[in-house]
Order: structure tokens, then sequence, then C-alpha cells
């Protein structure tokens, strides 16, 4: 099954000049977004992880049917706020600025094994930071998976982890 066929491009989203690819349709395929989670199980074997990180908030959409399907713990990164109880923070460097992601400060035991997931890899900078945090919680962090690169972007060439990506589109 062409998974791409199942995911819609919308042009000048969220600004002018930018192709925005929606997953949202691949969602509302089951056999589409079946056999996607089937290749994203595939991509995270190797690996051998305890436990899925899905950064906010696709990829939550992403790691937790996959944590279902494999008999995985499911944990979350998200923006600064967004937790209840104690987090732990991590700011980093944006193109003009900084931004902060957390994690809850019990979701990760030092050692475990994790692969992070996302619905999309642009520019790395978020994914890099998720594995940065991970490995900062003791995580042993043995790659991270993305249903969609942008390959024009490079975002792969900043991540210091393996990574795999199902789906490349250039020209973004």
């Amino acid at each position: 099954m062409d998974l791409k066929e199942h995911i819609r491009t919308i042009p000048d989203f969220p600004k002018p000049g930018i192709e925005f690819y929606d997953i949202s349709t691949l969602l509302a395929h089951p056999r589409a977004w079946r056999a996607c989670v089937r290749r994203l199980a595939d991509a995270v074997d190797d690996m051998q992880p305890d436990v899925l990180v899905g950064i906010e908030s696709r990829g939550f959409l992403t790691a937790a049917p996959l944590a279902l399907e494999l008999g995985l713990g499911f944990v979350m990164v998200r923006k600064k706020g967004k937790l209840p109880g104690e987090v732990v923070r991590y700011e980093y460097g944006l193109e003009y600025g900084t931004d902060t992601i957390e994690i809850q400060k019990d979701a990760i035991e030092p050692g475990q094994r994790i692969v992070i997931l996302d619905d999309l890899l642009a520019t790395g900078g978020t994914l890099t930071a998720s594995a940065d945090l991970c490995k900062k919680m003791g995580g042993d962090v043995r790659g991270a998976v993305c249903i969609i690169e942008l390959t024009d972007l490079k975002g792969r060439d900043k991540i210091n982890i393996p990574f795999t990506s199902l789906l490349q589109y250039s020209g973004a």
C-alpha cells in the first residue's frame, strides 16, 4: 500500500510558501493507518525498546497505538506547562529564540531503552531536544522514527541517534 496516497498536502499552511503534510487523512483510513502502524513496528523492532516516547502532539498519535501494538509503555514529551506533577525541563535553541519541552519526572527509569516517535521530521530541533531530555533522565535512547521526513530541510543531519522515516518528501 502506498501510504503517500493517504496523506493530504495543504499548500500555504500555516503560512504562505509552506506545504503541510496532513496525516489526518491517513488516520481516517483504517487499512492505511493499520499498514502504517505495522511499518512503524517493523522500523522500531530492531531497536528493542522498553518504552516509546511521543512528541507533542501528533507524535502521540504515532507512538500511542504503536506502544499498544507492541505491548510497550508510552511516555509524552510536551511543551512547557502542559504536564501535571513534577517534570524535568529541557530548553533548546530555535532559529529565533528558545523553546522548552518537559517530561514527567517519573516517566523514564534509568537504563530504559527508548525509541522516540513523531509524525514528521523537519529541521530536527525538537526531536534532538527530546532525545537529549530522555538521555538527561538516564534513558538509553536507541533511535527515532517518523512517518514523514522533509529531506530538503536536512533534519536527519542534526540528529545524533539512529533515525528512520517511512516516507520522504523533497521540495518542502
